[in-house]
């Protein structure tokens, strides 16, 4: 009998709650099972992606996402409104609000107060790009991107939003951007995920949004496309090394043996997982060799340490991070996520947003200059953003010299740059308030069939079958890369 049939008949229900659990259990057990040195490895499905792809030619081989969890607050960042000056601690016109859904942080207050930045903003390069004085090596790179002002989401509040921008859907349960280019692309290293996630440390309130394995699972794709994530403090992987008592020769052999017994499950079954649960185990046997020296920075020119700045030596920093990530691009790492956490800013943005941007600007700025010197990022895409934007009106008190910003999805700022994109080009335009798009509106699905467009991926034609629809990333709606910024 067929051993797909067979496996559809034995589905029991233990079988089923075992399966619901797969992807949590076998992210665990990865990072628990180092491997020997200079081995030969198990036989492997196949990392080489979908037959057919990529699609086209891609400019991009690779990418990096950096992704600022909280919401960067854009009017006081990259979206200059100085004509907002005048209108200070005037009321929002409902004109201009249109009866737009709030929070529940703001629904009851009775104005909207309007907090025009209280930075100062200046022109960079060649088009005069206004940059403000948060992010002064942004002023320095604003010819190696392309900025993106009218990105538009339709969730209001962080977990939705956040799924929403890295699956494709409000609800838990759906593949993150990474493991969708992990099962269309496959891995480029075999000693190396194709998805690595980094959560950096941040300087702002520690009280932050949480983040969720979710945000790079892989859903109902095979877990071995789930993001392996990297810890900010400690070993890089937990249980990297092997244990005291426990020679490399012994887990090679309890390696070999338990690879054994997941084959004779694969035939009595057929589950496809069994042989996910086989390439993770390999995969944690080439990382114990792998890791250790990605994640050491000793061999780093004092040039380059100096580019990103004092934070790069400090384990788990923004700035360390971003030189990772270069060090993982250097290595065919597929897919790297770095996610930046504290852009939540309710209250006290004259305090908190300048940490925030010290934290990123000279780390975003060297990982930009770095790709270019090595001639990397021609085929290297980066990514900078969040989830929404934050609102021109005032949450809480307000002063001249601080307040806070609600959630903004109705228009948000983004920036990219290589892997085929245009670089230094400002795309979209929004009101005078900061609140409406009146130019070039992107959806966030149109960025991310942007970002698969540029590794070779027609985003309408990688799809997964999954309870009888056809799914992607980008959902069904008529979403289509923003060719105006792509070279």
């Amino acid at each position: 009998m067929d051993p797909i049939i067979q496996h559809a008949q034995a589905l029991t229900r233990r079988h089923f709650f075992q399966r619901g659990t797969l992807g949590l259990g076998t992210a665990a057990l990865a990072s628990l099972l180092p491997a020997r040195l200079q081995a030969a490895p198990a036989a492997l499905p196949s990392s080489s992606g979908l037959p057919g792809l990529p699609h086209f030619a891609p400019k991009a081989k690779r990418a990096i996402y950096l992704f600022m969890a909280g919401a960067p607050s854009q009017m006081d960042m990259f979206d200059y409104k100085p004509e907002m000056a005048d209108w200070y601690d005037k009321d929002l016109p409902e004109s201009v609000r249109m009866g737009q859904r709030l929070t529940t942080m703001t629904s009851g207050q009775e104005r909207f107060p309007l907090a025009p930045s209280k930075y100062s903003f200046q022109q960079y390069g060649k088009n005069g790009t206004w940059i403000s004085e948060l992010l002064p090596y942004h002023g320095r790179m604003v010819d190696d991107i392309a900025i993106v002002k009218s990105l538009y989401t339709e969730a209001i509040n962080h977990d939705p939003a956040i799924t929403y921008i890295c699956t494709g859907n409000q609800l838990p349960g759906r593949p993150s951007l990474g493991a969708w280019l992990s099962y269309g692309l496959g891995a480029m290293n075999e000693n190396l995920p194709a998805f690595v996630v980094i959560t950096a440390s941040w300087t702002g309130p520690q009280e932050a949004q949480a983040l969720y394995n979710r945000l790079w699972g892989s859903g109902f794709l095979a877990s071995k496309h789930q993001g392996v994530a990297l810890r900010s403090q400690g070993d890089p992987v937990l249980f990297l090394s092997n244990p005291a008592g426990v020679d490399a020769t012994t887990r090679r052999r309890m390696l070999d043996s338990l690879a054994r017994m997941n084959q004779q499950t694969f035939e009595q079954f057929g589950d496809p997982e069994t042989q996910a649960r086989i390439t993770q185990y390999e995969m944690a046997f080439r990382m114990q060799t792998s890791v250790p020296e990605l994640t050491d920075l000793s061999d780093e020119p004092q040039h380059v340490l100096d580019m990103y700045g004092p934070d790069v030596q400090k384990q788990g920093s923004f700035a360390a991070s971003c030189l990772l990530a270069r060090r993982m691009a250097e290595r065919d790492v597929r897919f790297v996520q770095i996610f930046h956490r504290g852009w939540d800013q309710h209250k006290n943005i004259g305090g908190d947003l300048p940490n925030q941007c010290k934290d990123i600007d000279q780390p975003c700025w060297a990982l930009i200059q770095d790709l270019k010197q090595r001639g990397m990022l021609e085929d290297t895409l980066v990514i900078w953003g969040g989830e929404f934007g934050r609102t021109i009106y005032c949450q809480g008190e307000l002063t001249p010299d601080n307040y806070g910003r609600d959630h903004h999805p109705k228009c948000f700022t983004v920036w990219l740059a290589g892997g085929g994109v245009k670089p230094g080009i400002v795309y979209g335009k929004t009101d005078e308030f900061s609140y409406n798009i009146t130019e070039n509106p992107v959806h966030i699905h149109d960025l991310n069939a942007t970002i698969l467009h540029c590794l070779g991926i027609d985003h309408t034609r990688l799809n997964f079958n999954f309870q009888g629809l056809d799914v992607r990333l980008t959902g069904v709606e008529d979403q289509r890369p923003v060719r105006d910024i792509l070279m």
